[in-house]
């Protein structure tokens, strides 16, 4: 049997990709300090094989424009590796010397990750059980937290919108902060707090928005307001400013969306920015990244949680030994062929093949960007 799902793997040759841009309405409007989202740009990605495996992916594009430049570096990519044996790890580091005069960051990096989770998934399914066994655990339940809306509103609308992000059992929410002073920050904060359980943890998200004095003065302020962490008050690359917010603050510092490959979460680590690390296994380095820079958490003893596009960052997480929290979004809901649903506030991994993506044709032809 090993043997049989052995071959089935080696076997697999790459015949080619298809990329679809789709814009998906969002159930709650996410406002941040950075911009007002109403609906998401993202790419599906799916990589065929000679075998008639399929492998999907999708990546969030933050912008409209960004689906075009981003698909057209995966069908690059896809056209170096064209016909041989699918080779996830080898392929990343074929493409990072490939794609390395262009820069492996921003778009490429996006490309490159979305490219390699549609490899992984492609295994996977040839393997005939879920990523996260590929990957050497079962499957399991992963804790999420819901980061659906809770943007920038009054104290009121977001309490009562925390309360409404309670369904599915959730035991956590996440709320965006950076208002004009820090008293809107408290009195959001404290409405919120305020409307759920004592049980149920809230983190607060500043998207970059503060200075660093500024978020000295805040973190202090929220750090009696029952805050399970604050994330990203600066700018994330200010990895000295990070330290300092850090080492001030008993409340815990989470970085890490916008590391770029698991070099960046090295470096955030040994120059003791932060508490916490959540990648955007589309940021990374797809499923190869992640494996790597979750090793390097492991190695440190740094708490691991994820950053959107929770199908594939749920195997990721069983998968890694700090696991610490799963970002739970509904965006795919609107073209996915069966729509994943909350459990007992954890990510139902189940036993289907892969990573479980599955689109709904007509759904993807309705939100599809020209």
């Amino acid at each position: 049997m090993a043997d049989t799902v052995l071959h089935r793997i080696s076997d697999l040759r790459l015949r080619g990709v298809t990329c679809t841009a789709v814009e998906v309405p969002l159930r709650y409007v996410l406002g941040t300090s950075a911009a007002t989202v109403k609906a998401a740009p993202l790419l599906l990605v799916e990589v065929h094989t000679e075998q008639g495996i399929t492998g999907r992916s999708y990546v969030f594009c933050y912008r409209r424009s960004g689906a075009k430049p981003i698909a057209a570096i995966v069908e690059d990519a896809a056209e170096v590796v064209r016909g041989e044996r699918v080779a996830p790890v080898a392929f990343a580091g074929r493409l990072q010397r490939r794609f390395a005069l262009i820069g492996v960051t921003g778009i490429v990096r996006m490309a490159l990750s979305a490219f390699d989770m549609a490899l992984w998934d492609a295994m996977a399914i040839a393997a005939g059980v879920p990523l996260a066994t590929l990957l050497g655990v079962a499957p399991r339940p992963v804790r999420a937290y819901n980061s659906c809306g809770l943007g920038l509103m009054s104290p009121q609308a977001a309490a009562d919108e925390a309360e409404a992000l309670l369904e599915g059992g959730m035991q956590a929410v996440k709320l965006r902060l950076g208002y004009a002073t820090l008293e809107e920050d408290l009195a959001v904060t404290r409405a919120v707090r305020s409307r759920l359980p004592d049980t149920v943890q809230l983190m607060v998200d500043y998207n970059q928005a503060l200075s660093r004095f500024e978020a000295l003065e805040r973190g202090r302020a929220l750090q009696s307001e029952g805050v399970s962490w604050l994330e990203e008050p600066i700018r994330h690359d200010d990895l000295p400013g990070n330290a300092d917010i850090a080492r001030s603050l008993t409340l815990p510092l989470q970085l890490g969306e916008n590391f770029d490959g698991p070099k960046d979460l090295l470096r955030a680590i040994q120059a003791e920015a932060c508490d916490l690390v959540m990648p955007d296994v589309a940021r990374i380095g797809g499923v190869t990244g992640w494996m790597q820079a979750a090793g390097v958490a492991e190695a440190h003893g740094i708490p691991v949680s994820s950053h959107l596009m929770p199908e594939v960052s749920a195997h990721l997480l069983a998968a890694t030994s700090t696991c610490h929290w799963l970002e739970y979004v509904d965006w795919t809901d609107a073209i996915a062929a069966e729509p994943v649903k909350i459990v007992d506030g954890h990510w139902p991994i189940s036993d289907r093949p892969g990573t479980g993506l599955a689109w709904d044709a007509e759904k993807v032809a309705r939100y599809r960007m020209d």
